[in-house]
């Protein structure tokens, strides 16, 4: 989650924490996550690889994580990488906006909030969802790296899931790239306190690339994400062709 502010739990999604209710209910709720999955699979089907851009939604546009991210976006979308970002204000739309401009695809996976979250204006196509469950299995699922930028507590959630989900296989070692190691220098000696009481493994720490450079961010990504993993750029029509087609995404 890139909305910072609080954890806010959708009607929908609130309902489903408050422990056991009937089985009609229960059934009820997991057949809405069901289709909340199959919409987002429909709609996500054809975008091609992606990097995913974590970061706060609390960001103005002049400050220098919405710039770092802008740049990062644009770079990015040049090696052919669609966007994917939460969709929202602040790093996320500093990213989507940085892919949108320069040519490339931009996409959003928008969070259905009892406070309005309105999509940014710089997606080519998007998706609201209403279980941050579902929305964070989404910006995992079709991305060959993720990059962390400022943020704040659902930040470091996306963070940590990505890093688990790799550190257990159930993903394939994707490349993950912390972004400002002033911003993160205290998570990052937390990590290596944790490498060195062995709760986690010292071999884990090769999971994460640490730097404060757009232009090492890009290497790191072409080198661990498409020269690994035999990535062909495919050319994406101009942008033009979307503003006119959008509605028929």
């Amino acid at each position: 989650m890139e909305n910072d502010t609080k954890y806010h739990l959708t009607k929908s999604e609130s309902s489903s924490l408050k422990g056991p209710r009937s089985r009609f209910k229960e059934l009820g709720f997991a057949i809405r996550v069901f289709f909340s999955f199959i919409k987002g699979f429909r709609k996500m089907h054809f975008i091609g690889p992606c990097v995913t851009v974590f970061g706060s939604a609390r960001f103005k546009p002049d400050s220098r994580h919405y710039k770092d991210a802008e740049k990062i976006g644009a770079e990015l979308s040049k090696l052919g990488f669609a966007i994917m970002t939460g969709g929202g204000p602040g790093i996320m739309e500093a990213a989507n906006k940085g892919a949108y401009e320069a040519g490339g695809y931009s996409v959003g996976v928008n969070i259905i909030l009892p406070f309005e979250q309105k999509p940014n204006p710089y997606l080519h196509k998007w998706i609201d969802i209403p279980y941050f469950f579902v929305r964070k299995f989404l910006l995992m699922k079709y991305s060959y790296a993720f990059v962390v930028m400022p943020g704040g507590m659902g930040t470091l959630d996306e963070l940590f899931e990505a890093i688990t989900l790799i550190q257990t296989k159930m993903i394939q070692n994707f490349p993950v790239v912390i972004f400002d190691t002033k911003y993160h220098k205290e998570l990052c000696e937390h990590i290596q306190v944790m490498a060195r009481n062995e709760s986690i493994s010292a071999e884990d720490m090769e999971l994460l690339f640490m730097t404060d450079s757009p232009e090492e961010v890009i290497m790191h990504i072409k080198t661990h994400a498409i020269e690994k993993f035999g990535l062909i750029k495919e050319e994406y029509q101009p942008k033009w062709w979307y503003e006119e087609n959008r509605r028929k995404f």
